[in-house]
């Protein structure tokens, strides 16, 4: 059974950071690029950042860039993201995705995704 965890939200003060946490079992997550990415109350999901299977390419959407860190440890199956400096703008549901398909490389169209997980809420807020 095919299953991604996130873990990590909470609530933060501007400024802030926080490490988000996807744990991948039932698959071979070693093998995919991971993806996060975040919705925002009626907002559609949005792309965030993205890892190859090998993590030599990663992807940052222009507005987390040099701000999020995307990192794996595929002994663990883990992906995360490094959230510094955090903005009020970054409150979401933060989601973790795997694609369609192994070929899939690194890229946030969500509609190359078909495995997701459950979300985790990330509230920046003074």
């Amino acid at each position: 059974q095919v299953q991604l965890v996130e873990s990590g939200g909470g609530l933060v003060q501007p400024g802030g950071s926080l490490r988000l946490s996807c744990a991948a079992s039932g698959f071979s997550s070693d093998n995919y690029a991971i993806g996060w990415f975040r919705q925002a109350p009626g907002k559609e999901r949005e792309g965030v950042s993205c890892i190859s299977s090998s993590a030599g390419t990663t992807y940052y959407a222009d507005s987390v860039k040099g701000r999020f860190t995307i990192s794996r440890d595929n002994a663990k199956n883990t992906v995360y993201l490094q959230m510094n400096s955090l903005k009020p703008e970054d409150t979401a549901v933060y989601y973790c995705g795997a694609p369609i398909a192994r070929s899939v490389g690194c890229g946030l169209r969500v509609r190359w995704y078909d495995k997701w997980g459950q979300g985790t809420q990330v509230t920046v807020s003074s």
